[in-house]
């Protein structure tokens, strides 16, 4: 704890606050801490149990994903408000670990957006790297009912699902451009130079134009 407070920057918690984290610790000097600690499971859990969101960051770094169970994660998951740790728990440990897909079916029907937006990442997760089973026309279904009003966090991934639905599956391509341009969610997005927008259907189609020159189709 005394080496993070020695990482503390004013500047970097400024940057930070505007994203909603509450640390100024430069995630690159906490990545190379991680590094030197290497994974060790019990200071792991010592550190998320404060009130400190850079050791909460620096836990999930050096944690063994497949040593929580499925209650716990759940109950990380809750108190993970800052959007930093919730974003890092569900990638660099849920996805991982063996109660994903338990995880993904839960979190998603929950009643706390903060929450859902979870499920929801475990299911973009789902539709680009293992679609088997899912119900990719009835997840469109939810996304076109639901996006338009959602809170930020859930909206967010909505729209992420949505567009990975258009990029990676074809056959749903021209319904996923089409209800994003019925919902226009987050067409006015402010995007840096060389970025690509996530408004869904620009978002697809630029993804797909850059898949195609690569290989050439």
């Amino acid at each position: 704890m005394a080496e993070l407070a020695d990482l503390e920057d004013p500047k970097t918690r400024a940057v930070n606050e505007k994203h909603g984290d509450d640390h100024g610790v430069n995630l690159t000097e906490l990545r190379a801490l991680a590094k030197r600690l290497k994974t060790q499971q019990d200071l792991a859990r010592e550190l998320w149990e404060t009130d400190d969101t850079a050791a909460k960051l620096l836990a999930l770094l050096i944690c063994r994903p497949k040593a929580f169970g499925r209650d716990e994660l759940d109950g990380m998951l809750r108190q993970a408000r800052t959007p930093k740790v919730h974003d890092w728990l569900v990638s660099y440990v849920v996805k991982k670990g063996p109660h994903a897909e338990e995880l993904r079916l839960a979190w998603s029907a929950d009643p706390d957006p903060v929450v859902a937006s979870a499920g929801w990442a475990l299911t973009i997760e789902r539709v680009a790297r293992k679609p088997e089973g899912l119900d990719l026309a009835g997840l469109l279904d939810v996304i076109e009912a639901e996006m338009k009003d959602a809170p930020d966090r859930l909206q967010w991934a909505m729209n992420h699902c949505l567009a990975r639905i258009g990029i990676d599956h074809a056959e749903f391509r021209t319904r996923a451009i089409d209800i994003g341009e019925r919902l226009q969610v987050l067409k006015g997005y402010p995007t840096s130079p060389g970025c690509t927008s996530p408004f869904a259907p620009t978002w697809i189609t630029e993804i797909v134009r850059r898949q195609h020159d690569k290989t050439g189709d």
